[in-house]
């Protein structure tokens, strides 16, 4: 057990030891390290197994590096094309006299940003900046802004079909990602109705009529602008026809590349027996491709295509960056044998034991870092193995897994999202917004995750 221990120790004082000179807080100093160290203590000393350890690390995660990239210039498209605004301005007209409503309408539009783009942050800066002025208006303090954005921008991040989350998750534990994602569908629903009822009923006490600008019906501007709502509701179709169990789901795009021959196989057979290479043949990510393709079929995106790319990959090149050190690290542990060991381990302690204290430990690292990200690099890459070999089915682990990351990033003190969305919201309000105070607002949210994983993990 020592190879995993010390690893392990080394990568959690890296990381929370922000004192350390230079590399202290590095997530990315962190897990190169933790790589080499365990290898190290593994014997395997040979670079050429080393390089081994990371192309089979980077190929177990490829899927979720390319959802992240892809997802992210697809995102940024959808910006260009002026898809959000005209979601945003048709809801403020048509309830512009329900402001409770209104506000369940801004959650809810935050949530399907979310699970576009993949990242609370991306979602709670490029659509929760739009919002803010209307929940200002409303009557909601500053604090209660940036808990209403960051919770839906939130809930969204973890909601299929671009959901870092269930893609680490499945990935780590090594199980279909599609079975992981339907899951979680129903499963983030409910966590949406507790919080959008939490926030009816508890944050919304004296609301007032905001003040819309805009004067045209939300018709008018559905009719103006129904163009730029093309590339998302195909994804959403692509999207709910390979989703769905009935017998007539129907995967689109590798149906496509099925049709184009590459010698005596199919492209779709090559793509998926090429190492890394396999991570663009994943389903979830041929449908943001496919997304991707229509938006940039409007003279407004591919006009600015090369823009669009390059935004795309410097709002996620930090991302990438930790997803690689994360392969790296993850070959390692396969390679050296770390993974079996803790497999071993787990067999031998009691099923509840295990849970409370890998969901501790997950809820303790993204409290102080502030990354959902980190919290599954860090502890899920063992405590979801060591769930599965405890008896526990790798299906509903992937999704608590998801879940409890989640929980733990949104915890006081360290959420970054809230860190930034309280930074925003305090330039438009013009006074100080207290970003702790916002985070013990959005906690109930952080809860209802907690409970929802740890019923999923029970299931039989």
């Amino acid at each position: 057990m020592i190879i995993v221990i010390v690893p392990v120790a080394v990568l959690l004082f890296i990381v929370l030891n922000t004192k350390l000179p230079k590399i202290g807080g590095n997530i990315y100093i962190a897990l190169f390290t933790t790589a080499i160290l365990s290898l190290l203590m593994g014997g395997i000393f040979n670079p050429a197994n080393w390089f081994k350890a990371v192309l089979d690390g980077v190929d177990r995660i490829a899927w979720v590096m390319c959802l992240s990239l892809f997802g992210s210039i697809y995102s940024e498209a959808q910006v260009q094309l002026g898809t959000v605004n005209t979601i945003m301005s048709s809801l403020q007209s048509r309830f512009r006299n329900s402001p409770r409503i209104l506000v369940i309408c801004v959650v809810l539009v935050l949530v399907l940003a979310g699970s576009l783009l993949g990242d609370a942050i991306a979602a709670s800066t490029v659509v929760g900046v739009l919002t803010i002025g209307t929940l200002l208006t409303i009557g909601l303090s500053p604090e209660v802004i940036t808990a209403v954005i960051v919770m839906g921008a939130a809930m969204g991040s973890i909601m299929p079909p671009m959901t870092q989350a269930f893609a680490l998750s499945s990935t780590l534990v090594g199980t279909d990602p599609d079975p992981v994602f339907r899951m979680g569908y129903p499963t983030v629903s409910i966590v949406i109705i507790v919080v959008c009822l939490y926030i009816v009923f508890f944050l919304l006490r004296k609301v007032n009529k905001p003040e819309i600008k805009d004067d045209r019906k939300a018709s008018e501007i559905l009719l103006q602008n129904w163009k730029t709502l093309i590339p998302l509701v195909s994804l959403i179709i692509v999207v709910f026809f390979r989703t769905v169990t009935a017998s007539w789901r129907f995967d689109l795009m590798p149906w496509l590349l099925m049709k184009i021959p590459v010698g005596d196989r199919h492209l779709l057979a090559v793509m998926q027996t090429t190492p890394i290479l396999r991570g663009v043949a994943n389903g979830i990510v041929l449908c943001i491709i496919f997304a991707l393709i229509i938006c940039m079929c409007f003279p407004k995106v591919h006009r600015n295509a090369g823009s669009v790319v390059k935004n795309g990959f410097m709002n996620v090149r930090r991302t990438l960056l930790i997803q690689f050190g994360a392969a790296c690290m993850l070959g390692a542990f396969y390679s050296a044998g770390q993974i079996e060991v803790v497999q071993a381990f787990a067999q031998g302690l009691n099923t509840n034991v295990l849970i409370a204290g890998g969901l501790v430990a997950m809820c303790l690292i993204g409290m102080l870092t502030g990354s959902q990200t980190t919290t599954q690099n860090v502890v899920f890459s063992f405590f979801g193995p060591a769930l599965v070999a405890s008896g526990k089915i790798p299906l509903y682990t992937a999704v608590a897994g998801a879940f409890f990351a989640m929980a733990g990033q949104g915890m006081p003190p360290a959420d970054l999202t809230i860190f930034v969305v309280s930074g925003l919201v305090s330039g438009v309000v013009g006074k100080k917004v207290d970003p702790v105070k916002a985070m013990f607002i959005s906690l109930p949210m952080c809860i209802t995750m907690i409970i929802v994983g740890l019923a999923v993990l029970h299931f039989r």
